[in-house]
């Protein structure tokens, strides 16, 4: 604990010096670093002043029987105490604080899909406005009826650090209702993939080298697959040594195109660096579906009963228009509480 109260004030002694700042990526790290610490340097000063007051009500409840009464309150303040600082100091993912890249691609059920795909866009935007956190669409190709084939997002959270809440989100959505294109009222089952990467924090962390890449130009296409642009301004970028890709066709310009394309490329790149790392490790991560296959599902959304069920925890509630409408934090909490107890039983092997 010492060691992390002495880094806690150097990295405090650090940032109050301008030069840091000139250089934002180091000042974006140090920033998110800090404030980890910090929530646990008070984690810890509050276990030290309830034990302080703790150790004197019961060095004087013989004397006074509602010191007594006092040192029992104190003990089980300091129990929740010391079991929020046991939480804190459970190592997180280096990646958490991370601003995140989000994908969602439609996958089964054609038209449908697509309109579900929309429908987890609008909820994550929602959830993401309710927590004052902000979110820019990076790329998006839309369907006929109104839904998207696909659409990227970045989402950036502050010092909440957006990839350690939306890292959950990875896998496949499965949805249960009856299609706008069903004239029979019958239910049918589609399925959207999502996807999601910690984003690169500045582009020197993820180096890519010209000879390294492959660009390519295309013309851009709207609904329908109606030209929206009469120039070649879409842009494909292959990394050739790992055969990622990433293409933008939402901007006008080429060059508007190609930076967002590098950016969706640092961050898979960096993705896969993180998961190569963690299995020579040996380490157990969650793995993120990356087929839009229904039968690898990670949560249904059934609407004739109003329920959500996340198929990893078990958590299931019916009231799935409310998820919808950005209420998301208890599903996604389930999946964080489990993460966490799971990294609690690691320590403790």
């Amino acid at each position: 604990m010492s060691m992390l109260v002495d880094e806690h004030a150097r990295l405090s002694e650090e940032l109050s010096d301008p030069a840091v700042h000139a250089d934002a990526g180091r000042a974006r790290k140090l920033t998110r670093r800090y404030s980890e610490l910090d929530r646990i340097v008070a984690a810890a000063k509050r276990v030290d002043a309830l034990g302080d007051d703790l150790a004197a009500a019961e060095e004087l409840s013989a004397e006074d029987p509602d010191l007594a009464a006092e040192a029992e309150r104190l003990r089980t303040e300091q129990a929740e105490a010391e079991a929020e600082l046991r939480d804190l100091l459970v190592p997180r993912d280096p990646d958490d604080a991370r601003d995140a890249i989000v994908e969602i691609k439609a996958g089964e059920g054609g038209d449908e899909s697509a309109l579900f795909a929309g429908d987890l866009l609008r909820m994550y935007q929602r959830w993401i406005d309710s927590h004052g956190w902000s979110s820019q669409i990076l790329t998006a190709t839309h369907s006929d009826l109104g839904g998207y084939k696909d659409v990227t997002l970045v989402v950036k959270a502050g010092d909440d650090g957006a990839y350690g809440w939306l890292k959950f989100e990875g896998g496949v959505h499965r949805v249960q209702r009856v299609p706008v294109t069903e004239s029979q009222g019958r239910i049918h089952t589609s399925a959207a993939g999502v996807l999601v990467f910690p984003e690169v924090d500045e582009p020197e962390e993820v180096r890519l080298e010209e000879n390294e890449l492959r660009i390519d130009v295309y013309r851009s296409s709207g609904p329908g697959g109606q030209s929206v642009n009469t120039t070649d301004s879409a842009v494909r970028i292959t990394h050739l040594p790992t055969g990622i890709t990433a293409s933008c066709q939402n901007e006008k310009s080429q060059l508007q195109n190609k930076e967002a394309a590098l950016r969706m490329l640092r961050a898979r790149i960096l993705a896969k660096q993180a998961e190569e790392a963690a299995a020579e490790a040996a380490d157990i991560r969650r793995s993120q579906v990356r087929t839009v296959d229904r039968s690898e599902r990670i949560r249904t959304y059934n609407f004739p009963e109003n329920r959500i069920t996340d198929h990893r925890t078990g958590f299931k509630a019916y009231n799935l228009d409310q998820v919808l409408a950005g209420d998301l934090d208890p599903v996604v909490g389930s999946n964080r509480d489990a993460d966490r107890a799971a990294r609690l039983d690691a320590l403790g092997d």
